[in-house]
């Protein structure tokens, strides 16, 4: 998509509206990262998107399990920027490198209760929200709660507004993330 289309917004280019958002960012990542830079071009996404953001924070899952259900969805809907983002993020919260290998390879997580739930969380992405009485079943007896269902929802919603954004505007990926750049893995036979 065209840069002009959706620009990663500067300080002085962005909308004023996007102020708020800027200031938040900083407060949260210590930089503007540029998914949010490109946000602002619709301040209320960028809002909608740290808002939904903390939230996520509270819910009752743990760190490493916000991180697995995070990078779950990214790397099923194919977004460069996001699982770089949150695989760096992911190490800076002490989550197993064999965890997010793991995860960014699209291969089960070597602790039952995270495989757990990246396979629920597999479910509600590619089925649309239509996991099957079974798979929730295995959710809920792997140790999880009907609340921590509802939060994988929230976490499934959350990845997909910055996805789906990534998609459009082709966001490059920031200095600050480029350590841990990622493409799909190619597929197996």
């Amino acid at each position: 998509m065209s840069a002009t289309r959706f620009p990663c917004h500067t300080d002085t280019s962005a909308p004023e509206a996007a102020r708020p958002q800027f200031e938040a960012s900083t407060e949260k990542f210590g930089m503007v990262p540029n998914l949010i830079r490109t946000m602002c071009t619709s301040p209320q996404l960028a809002e909608a998107y740290l808002s939904l953001s903390a939230l996520f924070d509270q819910t009752t899952l743990s760190v490493a399990e916000r991180h697995v259900a995070l990078l779950t969805v990214s790397a099923r809907h194919g977004c460069r920027y996001c699982v770089a983002a949150h695989s760096v993020t992911a190490d800076m919260n002490q989550v197993p490198e064999e965890v997010t290998a793991a995860l960014r390879e699209g291969r089960p997580v070597p602790d039952a209760r995270l495989e757990a739930l990246r396979q629920f969380t597999l479910a509600m992405v590619e089925q649309r929200g239509w996991a099957r009485p079974d798979e929730v079943d295995a959710f809920l007896a792997a140790g999880f709660t009907p609340q921590q269902v509802l939060e994988v929802v929230l976490g499934v919603g959350l990845k997909t507004l910055s996805n789906y954004t990534n998609h459009l505007a082709g966001t490059p990926l920031d200095e600050a993330f480029a350590g841990r750049a990622w493409s799909e893995p190619a597929p197996t036979a």
